[in-house]
């Protein structure tokens, strides 16, 4: 039976369009969507209508569940909020664990979340390159393995290009540009796959691509 994957960035970050919101945020690694980010993830929902997606998991960064929410309510699915999804929890990045939103206060917010839902995957800091990468990889065998219809991935840079390279083999490089959309599909050789970080579905796109 063919078994598909959809994975995607979150759309544009506050702190991307507005530099200075860092400064006096009270979770400065917690960004949410910019305006045109909201957008994006708008047009990201609408590309995914009729796609047959039964599944949608999310980081649960605000800017990951903010874009899942509003692919979610374009397919009329709930959330699963995964860790394993997780930002690179980079000690260049960041100095301590980011500080998130609690899930209740999340689910107050966007009551499409599943709180019964818990992660597969738990991110830890702090994270090198490798292991950021092994552990999306990891989450995205498990979540596969576990659920058998055809699921979408919502994450970041480093989780997309991780997500990825844990199903397909060879180490392919991933185009991983905000809201991209990576397309694999599992066959008897294995994964492949069909959309690399595609944009097609965004009116506007970043020029180059930016992971923190």
């Amino acid at each position: 039976m063919r078994h598909t994957v959809w994975i995607a960035r979150h759309g544009n970050r506050l702190d991307f369009v507005n530099p200075e919101w860092f400064n006096t945020a009270k979770r400065p690694y917690d960004p949410p969507l910019s305006e045109d980010g909201f957008e994006q993830a708008k047009q990201l929902g609408q590309r995914l209508v009729g796609e047959g997606i039964r599944h949608i998991f999310a980081s649960p960064f605000l800017r990951t569940v903010q874009t899942a929410v509003q692919v979610a309510d374009a397919l009329d699915l709930p959330i699963k909020l995964e860790s394993g999804l997780s930002e690179w929890l980079n000690p260049e990045w960041m100095n301590t664990m980011p500080e998130k939103l609690p899930i209740e206060v999340l689910h107050e917010q966007y009551p499409r979340i599943d709180l019964s839902y818990t992660s597969r995957v738990i991110a830890h800091y702090p994270e090198t390159s490798v292991e950021v990468l092994e552990r999306t990889a990891e989450t995205a065998r498990r979540l596969t393995a576990e659920f058998t219809e055809d699921i979408l991935l919502v994450g970041h840079g480093a989780s997309v290009v991780g997500t990825t390279q844990g199903l397909v083999a060879g180490t392919p490089e991933v185009h991983a540009s905000l809201c991209c959309l990576v397309k694999l599909v599992r066959q008897e050789q294995g994964w492949i796959m069909e959309l690399n970080g595609d944009t097609s579905h965004l009116t506007e796109t970043e020029d180059s691509i930016r992971f923190n």
